[in-house]
């Protein structure tokens, strides 16, 4: 069976203390989905505001004072957001598993609609450097062109369709959840935080639950 999963690059989570996460190594990835626990969605979300957590530009805004409101400027402020990882490809028959490279973003899972539907091709970062082409009616995934020996995975077009509109939804799922998960973890700021997470992703906002009103006196 070949298995398809838009999948996040994680890093070690030691010593984070700003919501709860999960525990992770020092680098792999982790399937977004709507399945997460709350932890994972905290990891996750924790992940992407890294991938941005970059200086303020000249002219913009300056890094807040506190701690929360530093660590998400970056994802807040600057204009081309990034999610570093992709989609990853497991045959569970063989045990080959194709992984997105080095600076490779979920954002670039658009290009594997070229492979269908455009020139036939896509590459997906480096160190590995994976690559899909369309032979015919079959899709040949390369684990890592760099390699003469590299393994590979075949699967037919209409297979590969279904499954990219598979990770489509867990992905949407996997947003839905963590713009649930803003909305008790940081209420105050949950709607630019899951507009953000949105942009990183390339998709559509989602609302943001709004806040329960304060219950007066009876």
């Amino acid at each position: 069976m070949i298995v398809l999963e838009p999948v996040l690059e994680t890093g070690a989570t030691d010593g984070f203390g700003l919501w709860p996460v999960a525990a992770c190594g020092a680098y792999g990835f982790m399937a977004l989905s709507g399945a997460l626990s709350a932890a994972e969605v905290g990891t996750a979300v924790m992940r992407i505001v890294e991938c941005n957590d970059v200086e303020p530009e000249d002219g913009g805004p300056p890094r807040p004072a506190d701690a929360l409101g530093s660590f998400l400027h970056g994802l807040l402020t600057t204009d081309t957001l990034f999610a570093a990882g992709g989609l990853r490809v497991t045959d569970t028959a063989t045990g080959v598993v194709l992984v997105p490279g080095c600076c490779n973003g979920l954002d670039e899972r658009r290009d594997w609609l070229d492979v269908l539907d455009g020139d036939g091709w896509a590459s997906f970062g480096h160190d590995p450097s994976p690559l899909a082409e369309r032979v015919g009616d079959v899709v040949r995934l390369t684990v890592d062109t760099e390699r003469p020996d590299s393994p590979v995975i075949e699967l037919p077009v209409p297979d590969l369709r279904r499954l990219l509109a598979d990770a489509e939804r867990d992905l949407t799922d996997f947003l839905h959840l963590a713009t649930a998960w803003a909305s008790a973890h940081m209420p105050g700021l949950a709607a630019p935080v899951c507009a953000a997470l949105a942009r990183a992703l390339d998709l559509p906002a989602p609302a943001v639950p709004r806040p329960p009103e304060p219950s007066g006196p009876r």
